[in-house]
């Protein structure tokens, strides 16, 4: 007999780059993000959260 099945390993999240910057899609809006005004980090992370969403609701495509 054999012990309980293992499950499937989660994903990690992306890892950065050598520089510490993140690498993927969205990666072009995230650099240089902490020396831009905090009024234009509004966009970035809404366009992030629609990415997200997206991405999200292809999921189950798979």
């Amino acid at each position: 007999m054999s012990g309980p099945a293992r499950p499937d390993p989660v994903p990690s999240a992306p890892r950065p780059t050598p520089t510490g910057q993140p690498a993927g899609p969205a990666a072009e809006n995230w650099r240089g993000l902490a020396a831009r005004p905090i009024a234009d980090h509004v966009a970035v992370f809404e366009a992030e959260l629609d990415r997200l969403q997206h991405e999200l609701s292809t999921i189950d495509q798979l």
